[in-house]
Order: structure tokens, then C-alpha cells, then sequence
């Protein structure tokens, strides 16, 4: 883009239009002490490679936005913001899903002007980072909007909520505390009423949401952080089990560049097998995890899940072994 103190002018130049006082090359020299080639050279770098919407008013002699919504960042930026900005495009673009991403529009627009006030010649669609969520739920436009806005606003929440492990519908009224998206697809943590404690509620499970006029204060103990961070997986509590694996020395050359969870123990062996110990809640995540690495992981604590992974892998064999026809 040219130096810090380019910059600094485009500021200046953007002030002066804002406040309708019509700037031009010849105000921008006197200003700066600069050729009016120069300046010439630094509007046209603003309408042509940061997208400035500006216009030429030969009456008034200056210049002027058509589109008086244009933003230009207010400060130069490092190599390392916008590394930033770029990778947090790539999220807001993955995650939020398409109805969202509509909402989001003038947000990704104005990530896409600070970006390219760095590297002007790299356009909205050019992005160098990506992320890719698989199997995830697709949240209703209106229950994300009505849950984000129970949070923003702190009003407790009803709905209605099914559990697919039970197959039922129950209704809730829940303090909503945080959104999270896990994997692609969006969860709320809050404070059940029903249950009288933290829950975790899937929102793509969720219907006739209502915000309360009932407010709240976040409650004393409540520890969201370390609710999120305690256990393997979306399953959370207080009390966990560690579960401990030994990969073959095939597979762990891939699982010791992983971090399944911040408290994790990985200890590789002479062999070259590797022992890996999560805090777990439920095993039912951590059980997907170990099926879907077959034959190249055993599980050697606790007993109970050893038995479930035993059970499971006759179940499977007995798929396996009946013939067709």
C-alpha cells in the first residue's frame, strides 16, 4: 500500500469528505506538504484499490462520497492484524451458516476494506484461509436470533426442546449465558430451570422460543469457562472419568499432533505406540472417536467403556458376518 504515513493522509482526505467540505489534490498538497501528483496519485489509490466510493463535484471542486456507508479503517495496520482479519473472515464466512451469512454481509464488507487497505490487490473473494465444519445442524434464522437476542438483552428464554436420546419434548425456561458453536453446528449453555444447574441445548433441537421480560444476572459459581473446557467434547460436568487409549505406532504418528483436550497425558512408548488419557463426562463422544479409528486404538481404562467398545465391535462383526442372498 505504500508507508504509514500514506495512510495518514487517506485519513485525513476521508475526515475532510465525511464533513462535506469537499477536498481535493490541491488541499490534500497544501496539507501534507506533498506534489500534487502525489495527491492525485493517493485519491485515485482510495477509489481504486480501497474501494472508496468518492465522486468528483466539478462545481464544488472536490470530492464526495456516493455512498456515504463506506468505511475506511481508522488505523494502519500491521502484518499481524490483518492475518487477523483475515482468518476471522474466513470464520464469520464458515460457521454462521447462509441465512446468517446475509445478516453479516456489511460486516464481511468492512473486514474485506480493512484488508485490502493491506493488500490492495487481493479482492473479497480471494481468501488464502478456510475452514470446513462437516455433519453439522443448520440452525433456524429465527431461533438463532431470538436465542442471541435472550443473551444480549440477559431475558430469560421458553421453549421447547427435544432430546433424541429420549424421544420427547419438554419445556424449558433457561437463563441464556453463551453461545457456542461447536463443530459447525450452535449450542446455548444457560441456567435450566427445570434442571436447576448449567445445561448444554443443541439449538437446531429447539422450537417456540419466547424471550421472557423476566431478566437475570449470570449466578454466583456459574463458571463458563471452565463448564466448557472440563471434559472431551460437548458433554460437560463436574465429575469426569479418565479414559485412556494406546494408539498402534502406525496411527500415532498422526495423534501425537493432536490436542483432543488442554488437560490431555500423552506418553509414547518404546514401541512407538502412544498412550493418550482425556477427561471425559459421557462416553459417547469419545466412543465415536474410538470406533473411528478401528483396529489402531485400544482402550485400556476404564473397564466399562473397554466392555462397550467390545460390545460394539460384535455387533458389528455380526453385521459383517451374515450372508445375502
Amino acid at each position: 500500500m505504500g508507508s504509514k504515513q500514506d495512510y495518514e493522509r487517506f485519513l485525513w482526505f476521508d475526515r475532510e469528505v465525511r464533513k462535506q467540505r469537499y477536498p481535493n489534490a490541491t488541499s490534500l498538497s497544501r496539507q501534507f506538504s506533498i506534489s500534487r501528483k502525489t495527491a492525485q496519485r493517493n485519491i485515485e489509490f482510495m477509489r481504486d484499490r480501497l474501494g472508496a466510493p468518492l465522486k468528483y463535484d466539478s462545481r464544488l471542486k472536490g470530492y464526495y462520497y456516493e455512498d456515504r456507508n463506506f468505511f475506511l479503517p481508522s488505523s494502519y495496520l500491521t502484518m499481524e492484524q490483518i492475518t487477523s482479519l483475515i482468518i476471522a473472515r474466513s470464520l464469520l464466512k464458515g460457521i454462521v451458516g447462509s441465512h446468517l451469512s446475509r445478516d453479516i454481509y456489511g460486516i464481511v464488507e468492512n473486514i474485506n476494506s480493512l484488508i485490502r487497505s493491506g493488500f490492495p490487490d487481493t479482492l473479497p473473494e480471494d481468501d488464502p484461509v478456510s475452514f470446513r465444519a462437516v455433519e453439522y445442524a443448520d440452525t433456524p434464522p429465527e431461533i438463532f436470533r431470538r436465542v442471541l437476542e435472550g443473551c444480549l438483552k440477559k431475558k430469560v428464554i421458553r421453549f421447547s426442546y427435544y432430546s433424541p436420546a429420549k424421544d420427547e419434548h419438554t419445556r424449558r425456561e433457561v437463563e441464556p449465558y453463551h453461545l457456542l458453536n461447536y463443530m459447525g453446528t450452535w449450542h446455548l449453555v444457560g441456567y435450566c430451570h427445570l434442571r436447576d444447574d448449567l445445561r448444554d441445548f443443541v439449538l437446531v433441537r429447539m422450537s417456540d422460543v419466547e424471550i421472557l421480560e423476566r431478566g437475570f444476572h449470570i449466578r454466583k459459581g456459574a463458571d463458563l469457562r471452565r463448564y466448557m473446557e472440563s471434559a472431551f467434547g460437548i458433554f460437560k460436568g463436574e465429575d469426569t472419568i479418565d479414559v485412556k487409549l494406546r494408539f498402534t505406532p502406525e496411527k500415532a504418528k498422526w495423534i501425537r499432533e493432536q490436542v483432543w483436550h488442554r488437560d490431555q497425558e500423552m506418553h509414547l512408548l518404546d514401541d512407538g505406540s502412544l498412550e493418550l488419557t482425556v477427561p471425559v463426562v459421557s462416553f459417547y463422544e469419545i466412543q465415536m472417536k474410538i470406533l473411528k479409528h478401528g483396529a489402531d486404538v485400544e482402550v485400556l481404562e476404564p473397564p466399562e467403556l473397554r466392555e462397550i467398545i467390545k460390545e460394539e465391535a460384535g455387533r458389528i462383526l455380526k453385521i459383517y458376518d451374515r450372508k445375502y442372498s
